[in-house]
């Protein structure tokens, strides 16, 4: 009998159905688990589910029942993969799941600060319609995103879906060539010039050593036509302190971010002094959690563990 143990469910909204296994198991679920609970809830587990609590090699090192660790989510950092390796234990994460709410919402956040809808919104809650005295006014600035330039970090399949919809807009996509690298194809435009021309710079990379703080204060420098910035990957791949830096100086034109260094974040973190400015959004890392695509995450997470119970294992990682 399989014992699978799911170790952070509010990960999940509640409404979200988690289909049972047809092979005999035990299913346990919490909610939340502490660094210090995991190995004690999964003793004598075969399979363990994460989004987001780490699994370390000591951890897995004292786990000898544990055969996958189903990660229910696409980034797998989470997990000591080498750990895993070393003892025989498969890893399994969710791919294509995000492909419309992603860049539904990069585009929202793009939407909402070229149109200033945050600063407007605030202006109506305050009076200043009535105290205008006609049927609109012009208190901030409106912008399109047709004929704009969108810089594009990251040609995955969420960098192209955003490319489709941006040039449904009538937006110019560039996919920026990887920071550092040359000769790459005729689909990326390099590095240093996609910070130049863009409009609106929007990042979907992994994060890895190579990305971990790409963007610095030496990349703001070098943009020329005072992006918005959109982040909706990972809070470390952008220097934080670098990020409102160039806001303060003028370098870029606003910020919004899905995504943040830390977790829910410390109260030090620098983008939560700025939050209430209207040319910055910060939502609490949910792009990619629609309903639709959070189903479709949990059935593939379902799927996962029932092939590789049946020895058929799909998604592998590790």
């Amino acid at each position: 009998m399989q014992k699978i143990v799911f170790l952070d469910r509010a990960t999940l909204a509640p409404q979200i159905r988690l289909t049972r296994p047809s092979f005999e198991h035990e299913f346990i679920e919490y909610d939340h688990t502490q660094a210090d609970q995991v190995a004690s809830r999964l003793e004598g587990a075969t399979i363990a589910i994460t989004n987001k609590v780490p699994l370390t090699a000591d951890t897995l090192a004292r786990l000898p029942s544990l055969k996958l660790v189903a990660v229910a989510a696409t980034g797998t950092d989470c997990v000591d993969k080498d750990a895993c390796e070393k003892h025989g234990i498969h890893v399994s994460n969710i791919r294509g799941y995000a492909v419309n709410t992603v860049p539904e919402h990069t585009f929202a956040l793009m939407l909402a600060l070229r149109r200033n809808l945050i600063a407007y919104r605030d202006d109506v809650l305050n009076g200043e319609w009535q105290k205008s005295g006609q049927f609109c006014f012009f208190n901030h600035a409106i912008h399109d995103l047709g004929g704009m330039t969108l810089g594009i970090i990251g040609e995955g399949v969420l960098g192209q879906r955003v490319a489709e919809i941006g040039k449904a807009f009538g937006m110019r996509a560039l996919f920026a060539a990887h920071k550092g690298r040359e000769g790459l194809g005729p689909l990326y435009t390099p590095w240093d010039e996609v910070l130049a021309t863009s409009d609106i710079i929007t990042i979907h990379s992994p994060l890895t050593p190579q990305t971990r703080g790409m963007l610095s204060m030496a990349e703001f420098r070098a943009m020329r036509r005072k992006p918005l910035i959109i982040n909706t990957a990972r809070g470390v791949l952008v220097d934080e302190d670098a990020l409102v830096r160039a806001l303060d100086e003028g370098l870029i034109s606003g910020i919004g971010f899905d995504v943040l260094s830390g977790e829910p974040p410390a109260d030090d973190n620098p983008l939560m002094h700025i939050a209430k400015r209207p040319n910055v959004i910060v939502t609490p890392h949910v792009a990619w959690a629609s309903d639709e695509a959070q189903q479709a995450l949990a059935d593939q997470l379902m799927d996962n563990i029932a092939r590789f119970v049946a020895g058929a294992p799909v998604n592998v990682v590790v």
